[in-house]
């Protein structure tokens, strides 16, 4: 039996630190003179800084000089920082730290991959560092998801193919990411949303051990 490999995505399945992006996207987009909503804000899913920054200025209809759009990344960033600082284990979403717990006992390498620049951080924030075997997150890759580039570099770190890694998202463009790889996709939300996962659960209150362990015998 081939080793297999695990790799979470961060925001959105192992914290909910979404609502903190949001807020740091309202709050830019406010001081440009417009509303951002939590419609919009799902366009942001798994997705660069720099990507969702043009995405906000598309909405906006705003134009911006390399200049301007520099600053307002680095805006954007200082005030997700200052909503995180304070980021403990209630952020956790639920049953998380179960699986993490079971995978290590297991003796299963876990990797993080994510489009976040802040992972380290976070999970430090909420004591989750010591489950990962590695990270790899928007400071190592060049290419954001879907491009599969994140999930690639973090199988090569576990020392696992590719087609034994199995990859939790809650994000379209990580799912497709996922996929493109060749690895097994699990969707974390919204079933008609994630509906290219090969399996699908609300949260990680709905995964057994069971179901865990199957993947591991793949």
């Amino acid at each position: 039996m081939n080793r297999k490999g695990f790799i979470f995505d961060l925001d959105g399945v192992i914290v909910d630190t979404a609502k903190y992006h949001f807020l740091a996207w309202k709050k830019l987009a406010n001081q440009l003179g417009y509303e951002f909503t939590k419609e919009q804000n799902e366009l942001f899913k798994g997705v660069s800084r720099k990507r969702c920054l043009e995405i906000l200025l598309d909405i906006g209809n705003i134009e911006a000089t390399k200049e301007q759009f520099d600053t307002w990344m680095v805006e954007k960033n200082i005030d997700y920082l200052e909503y995180i600082e304070n980021l403990d284990e209630s952020e956790i979403l639920p049953d998380v730290p179960k699986v993490l717990q079971f995978l290590k006992e297991n003796n299963i390498p876990i990797a993080l991959g994510s489009a976040s620049k802040n992972a380290q951080p976070i999970l430090e924030k909420v004591k989750l560092l010591h489950y990962f075997d590695t990270i790899v997150d928007g400071n190592s890759v060049k290419k954001a998801k879907p491009n599969p580039e994140v999930f690639l570099l973090a199988a090569k770190q576990l020392g696992v193919k590719s087609k034994d890694c199995v990859v939790f998202e809650d994000a379209v463009a990580g799912i497709e990411a996922a996929n493109s790889a060749k690895m097994i996709s699990i969707g974390i939300g919204d079933k008609k949303v994630l509906h290219e996962a090969q399996f699908n659960f609300t949260d990680f209150t709905e995964i057994s051990t069971d179901f865990i362990i199957e993947l591991i015998n793949r």
